[in-house]
């Protein structure tokens, strides 16, 4: 049975990153900072990104009316459709659709990912070939989101930055210089209350809002509405059936690394399991923004991170792109 543990996530403020007239003890400081939170919990609260409230309110304000307000006809005409009918990724996914771990999650989306603006190849067999299919309503939803995507790839770009610096790098820009043309990827998730068995343990839930998974990439920043007791953390090293549960802090970011950063850095920084466990009864609406390597970006553990860790690769080179496509045709039911 699952439990809950008094830990709470390390706090990091990312603004000495994104202001030039700072010290370099300042950044220093966050950098250590950073370095303790990936080696440790793999989780972190992240403030002084600089980004408004009233962008963020909005953000997650237009989720909601989306969900909540639009027929079964307006969410049909965006569905995620297979090749030839669709990609196979982008698009609105009805509850039960997305599945982790072969099981299905109880949450409905919008999966949102980089457009091939750039010439670059797009997959041969149409899996991520197409364009974003963005609601009609709310009307102002795609211009709000289009902002709000340049605002939170300017955080990324900070965050990254501050790991090179955190772990040491020679070369302090290679998670920048990776990153430039990033695949990023983007969700509007909402979360009706989940159904409970009589007994009330977390083993008895008919399903998971999202079950217990890895992120693929690079770096997530998760912003949420202030429903508490919802995500759920297993920071690296804890013990089995270790939770810590992430509660939403106003103004902040919820940040996790994923797979790829573990692969980088060798397992020094972990790529830390979490889910979602909603079982209050309000709609919960979340808007995670993957900030993941360029689409050809190979991706492997980096020399000084191996000697650092014992002499031996855990993992062999990997192009990001493929890593997402793999990632990509397990995701629906």
């Amino acid at each position: 049975m699952a439990t809950s543990t008094p830990v709470t996530l390390p706090i990091i403020d990312i603004s000495p990153f994104l202001t030039s007239s700072v010290s370099s003890t300042a950044r220093q400081d966050c950098a250590k900072e950073l370095a303790t939170a990936c080696s440790t919990t793999g989780f972190f609260y992240l403030i002084g990104h600089c980004i408004p409230a009233s962008t963020t309110d909005n953000v997650l304000s237009l989720a909601r009316r989306f969900f909540l307000e639009s027929s079964d006809a307006d969410k049909a005409r965006i569905a995620r459709l297979n090749p030839p009918d669709g990609d196979g990724a982008r698009g609105y996914q009805k509850i039960g659709e997305n599945v982790t771990r072969g099981r299905k999650d109880w949450h409905e989306a919008i999966d949102f990912y980089r457009e091939w603006d750039d010439g670059g190849a797009a997959p041969s067999d149409g899996i991520l070939a197409g364009g974003n299919l963005w609601p009609e309503n709310p009307k102002e939803l795609r211009d709000v989101y289009l902002g709000y995507i340049d605002e939170v790839k300017r955080v990324g770009t900070a965050v990254v930055r501050a790991m090179g610096l955190a772990l040491g790098l020679k070369d302090e820009e290679v998670f920048v210089n990776s990153t430039r043309n990033s695949f990023w990827v983007m969700r509007m998730i909402g979360y009706p209350g989940l159904t409970l068995s009589s007994s009330n343990r977390d083993e008895d839930l008919e399903h998971y809002s999202c079950g217990e998974h890895t992120d693929y990439g690079c770096l997530t920043l998760l912003l949420a509405d202030s429903t508490p007791n919802a995500l759920q953390v297993h920071p690296a090293g804890s013990e089995e059936g270790t939770w810590i549960t992430a509660n939403p802090i106003p103004g902040a970011f919820v940040v996790n690394i994923g797979d790829m950063m573990e692969r980088w850095t060798n397992g020094l920084w972990k790529s830390t399991r979490h889910r979602v466990i909603h079982k209050g009864e309000n709609f919960r609406v979340s808007v995670p923004f993957f900030f993941e390597p360029d689409w050809d970006t190979r991706v492997k553990p980096l020399e000084e991170c191996v000697a650092r860790s014992g002499g031996n690769s855990i993992a062999d080179e990997v192009m990001y792109g493929d890593h997402l496509l793999g990632k990509v045709r397990g995701n629906f039911y």
